[in-house]
């Protein structure tokens, strides 16, 4: 594809589209190329956290059978949830196996983060009017309490969630459902510290009063482990096992989302159970490649939830079976080359070259943080921030993503390497020394 090409998306398609046109052929590994002229990237993005394996895995070429495979589901668009296939239930057996529990047997397949999290929210407002009704409360589990900073996408139930960017909701109609303050601690010497911050404290106290003020209409509460759109804000482990002991004793069910935080990329399944989190609901998407909902715990004190009720979640697609494929072979490479524990180990070394950068640049960056590769640290304002992801792929050739006012955050394949991490680390560097150099001059 020429420039042309890239010209006429800009002018026809609503996005955002880089300076690079990408070759989705020879793109390889962390190594994302341009096909206008073969100018190679270290791709530390990983399309918006999406990859887990990169860019064109060895275990996704040249096996006939997987060929045949994503060819026949190419050539026809099935309706999954009314028509099943050995392609689907290769899918979900896989799924289960890897991601899925006891206590946890209910899935539903959307595509798109944001309907994920939308699907969420539908099964814990079915439940929570159910759970009413038998008790005689003639009242509908109609809010859905949500952080500030939070992401959760930009469809219909989820714009009333969503209040990062203002320009992703302004203008737009939202429900007025309660918002409370969200307590990240992103200085990791503060993490293991066991008593309740003040301002945890203060968020909890805002949730109980919520809970006074819509007393049997609250559904569930709904946050991000990590909030990554937010800024990689981390939420402690203390503060959400008492967020979660405030829902169980108001009939409100405990609601992940994990679409940028699930598959591994923190070095557990999901980064709830990394906190030692049990939710009711989790959202996942992203790099499971299909996105959805798997549910259990309170949700089968009802019978007839929303998993179980014909017709109560639905979608004519209800998922794509090319992507369900895709999926398998990925979680299959996950097991065989024990990548959730690679993501652990890389994810550890990445955090400890990010201390040394923020030892290095005291005055222009602080607070490295991360759990296994779901790492960022914090420059001293957005405009340095976008200067110094500019100069990183201008002049250094690496993809970084910002988040937040003023974060940069990595979001690395499951399957890099520490050689590629620390390509990345040195580039990042050479841009910080860079600008110290220009401002000094």
């Amino acid at each position: 594809m020429s420039q042309a090409g890239i010209d006429l998306l800009r002018d026809h398609v609503s996005g955002d589209f880089g300076d690079i046109i990408l070759d989705v052929r020879n793109s390889q590994g962390c190594w994302l190329v341009d096909e206008r002229d073969g100018s190679r990237y270290l791709d530390m993005s990983m399309f918006y956290a999406s990859a887990p394996l990169g860019h064109n895995h060895p275990a996704l070429h040249g096996d006939p059978e997987l060929d045949d495979a994503f060819l026949a589901a190419a050539r026809m668009k099935p309706a999954n949830p009314d028509y099943g296939t050995r392609e689907q239930a290769r899918f979900v057996e896989e799924f289960m196996g890897l991601f899925g529990s006891d206590d946890m047997p209910y899935l539903f397949f959307i595509d798109g983060g944001a309907l994920a999290v939308e699907n969420a929210l539908k099964v814990a407002f079915d439940w929570k009017t159910q759970v009413n009704a038998a008790r005689g409360v003639a009242v509908r589990g109609s809010r859905a309490m949500h952080l500030e900073r939070a992401f959760h996408g930009r469809s219909g139930y989820t714009m009333s969630l969503t209040n990062t960017d203002p320009s992703k909701i302004r203008d737009f109609p939202v429900f007025d459902w309660p918002r409370i303050p969200s307590p990240a601690v992103n200085d990791m010497s503060r993490w293991d510290q066991p008593e309740l911050f003040p301002e945890e404290q203060a968020a909890l106290d805002a949730a109980a009063a919520a809970f006074y003020r819509y007393a049997d209409e609250i559904a569930c509460f709904v946050f991000e482990p990590i909030q990554g759109e937010g800024g990689d804000r981390h939420l402690r482990p203390q503060f959400l096992k008492a967020m979660a002991e405030l829902c169980r004793e108001n009939d409100a069910l405990f609601v992940a989302d994990e679409v940028q935080s699930g598959f591994g990329i923190t070095g557990e399944r999901w980064a709830s159970e990394a906190l030692g989190l049990r939710p009711d609901v989790i959202a996942f998407g992203k790099k499971t490649q299909v996105c959805g909902v798997i549910g259990g715990r309170r949700v089968l004190e009802v019978e007839g939830n929303a998993f179980r009720t014909s017709s109560r979640l639905s979608s004519t697609w209800g998922g794509n079976l090319v992507d369900m494929i895709r999926s398998t072979r990925i979680m299959q490479v996950v097991r065989e080359e024990g990548l959730f524990e690679n993501a652990a180990r890389t994810g550890a070394h990445l955090l400890g070259q990010l201390r040394e950068i923020a030892a290095e640049f005291p005055d222009l960056v602080s607070d490295p943080r991360g759990r296994g590769l779901m790492c960022a640290i914090t420059l001293t304002d957005g405009a340095l921030r976008d200067r110094v992801l500019q100069r990183a792929y201008s002049a250094h050739g690496v993809i970084f993503l910002g988040s937040g006012e003023r974060e940069l955050r990595w979001r690395p394949p499951l399957s890099v390497t520490e050689t590629e991490l620390d390509l990345g680390i040195s580039a990042l560097r050479a841009v910080l020394k860079e600008i110290v150099a220009e401002d000094q001059a």
